[in-house]
């Protein structure tokens, strides 16, 4: 791929020069390396763990704002009068918005610079989460989250270009990015027992409140810490390719949300999926003839890649699907307050956290394939034990699928991370750690319409508990979500075994030498 040459920018600031495939800057950082500014070896390994530390707490807060409000949406239902459907839509708007502009945030930040576009990440998320706070109804709340993704969409891929370049030793790199990916075991641990302690204490609002602080201290860190770094090419902005996947995943979601209620059948959820199919498609031709495309379509000869990319849509719709499920059938169907439906989430979001790293260190030692496969089976047992829940099931049964479904979860997403950006060039690590981020929103899209379109349309009203034929009824509701965590739970581990073979690693290796 071609960007613009060197020779032709504009000089950069005083103090900077070219070093490898970064530009680093000299003044802030004495002994530029390969590793984006800082020392390779022992001697800069403090300073890449401070770097990982910072980068992880992005992720930590992206994954936290999507957990912790899980369990404040049925809360949100009864003050702002809100139905499923828009619920949904406060939950989903937010990852639609991350998940489209996702890739162009990494692209701008190969481009303008890693560790600026990171601290106006920050910036714009806390900000936007402030506000999110004082929403008075549920339309408002919503066009603040699409505000608030804004901010976000420049964190997590950028953090994820950041600690690719900084950790150039290939083995301590994989260790840095089971880290990196383990993280949202914490970040799902700690989402719904906080996010029910803040609603029982001080309402649904609080929840938006937590990621101030959390993110000032961030920003200060981030702006004495993080060594900057972008491609050593500027590449030009793809708008075409950037309208086009808004307006398929925008399409997309809308009429997977809105079907149950205006009719599968009906003109314009048709017309919806018209559009979606059409804006792929339409995508798909622009980004082959486009020099410098937002999606570099290349990328997915890699079979690593491509199947990353596959695992992470299906892990996060399950993910995505389990909370969103979880929790109003926790709350609306067996009475649990915010509180008692975070704590009864533990088994699930524990072993997340248990499991994330020790896949990150199964991913460094042996590769990705045992942690994916297996992080398929136990997903499919999970789901399977849950695809007869009724209003009565016991809390035993309920335990039992919610712990399989967090050590699945907990060793799928460690090897999704390391194997989408190992062996791409440093110069694109912005772009293939967007996508892979990307992937993963683009599962808690589909993973929260979906699941919840399975739903009966009018199971959430807003008015409190559901009476005991409601709770029937919705209990049943829930089984079809479960079997499409079965099926997920399948293809995962199927991809994860044909994906990760010695044949495919080669033909990886052969992807990245071409470009």
């Amino acid at each position: 791929m071609s960007g613009e040459p060197a020779s032709a920018r504009a000089p950069g600031a005083a103090g900077e020069r070219a070093e490898g495939d970064e530009k680093i800057d000299t003044k802030t950082t004495p002994a530029p390396t390969p590793g984006a500014g800082v020392p390779a070896g022992p001697a800069g390994r403090r300073r890449r763990l401070v770097v990982l530390l910072v980068c992880s707490s992005s992720l930590f807060i992206t994954y936290l704002d999507t957990t912790i409000l899980s369990v404040a949406l049925p809360t949100i239902s009864r003050d702002l009068h809100a139905g499923l459907a828009s619920l949904q839509w406060v939950a989903d708007v937010y990852l639609l918005v991350l998940s489209a502009l996702l890739i162009l945030a990494g692209s701008l930040a190969d481009r303008l610079g890693r560790k600026k576009l990171f601290m106006i990440g920050l910036a714009w998320f806390s900000a936007g989460s402030l506000l999110c706070s004082f929403a008075p109804n549920v339309g408002t709340l919503v066009a603040l989250r699409m505000l608030q993704a804004v901010g976000g969409s420049m964190l997590t891929p950028v953090s994820l270009s950041i600690v690719r370049n900084v950790f150039t030793d290939p083995g301590e790199r994989a260790r840095a990015l089971g880290i990196w990916s383990g993280i949202f075991g914490v970040a799902s641990a700690c989402g719904p027992i906080v996010g029910g302690v803040l609603v029982s204490a001080a309402g649904w609002r609080s929840v938006f409140w937590v990621n101030v602080p959390i993110g000032l201290i961030m920003l200060l860190a981030a702006g004495r810490y993080l060594p900057e770094s972008r491609a050593p090419r500027a590449r030009r902005v793809d708008g075409p390719g950037q309208v086009l996947m808004i307006a398929f995943l925008g399409a997309l979601t809308c009429a997977v949300i809105e079907g149950p209620s205006a009719g599968w059948a009906s003109p314009e959820i048709a017309a919806l999926f018209a559009v979606a199919a059409a804006s792929l498609a339409a995508f798909a031709l622009a980004e082959r003839r486009h020099p410098e495309p937002l999606l570099d379509l290349r990328f997915f000869r890699s079979p690593a890649f491509t199947g990353a990319s596959v695992i992470a849509v299906l892990a996060f719709l399950v993910m995505a699907g389990f909370l969103f499920v979880s929790t109003l059938y926790l709350q609306e169907v067996r009475a649990d307050s915010p509180l008692r439906a975070g704590l009864s989430l533990l088994p699930a979001t524990v072993m997340i956290a248990v499991w994330a790293p020790v896949a990150g260190w199964l991913n460094g030692r042996s590769g990705p394939r045992i942690p994916l496969v297996l992080g398929g089976v136990f997903m499919t047992a999970g789901a399977a034990d849950l695809a007869g829940l009724s209003a009565s099931t016991s809390y035993g049964v309920l335990a039992l699928g919610f712990a399989l479904l967090g050590v699945g979860l907990g060793l799928v997403n460690p090897p999704i991370t390391n194997a989408g950006v190992s062996g791409m060039p440093p110069a694109q690590a912005g772009v293939a750690g967007a996508v892979i981020s990307a992937t993963r929103q683009l599962g808690q899209v589909l993973g929260v319409a979906v699941m919840g379109a399975t739903l009966s349309a009018g199971a959430v009203s807003g008015a409190g508990r559901m009476s005991p034929a409601a709770g029937r009824a919705f209990a049943a509701a829930t089984h079809a979500s479960w079997w499409l965590a079965v099926a997920c739970g399948l293809l995962i581990a199927l991809t994860g075994w044909v994906t990760t073979s010695a044949k495919a690693r080669e033909t990886a290796q052969v992807v990245s030498e071409a470009r």
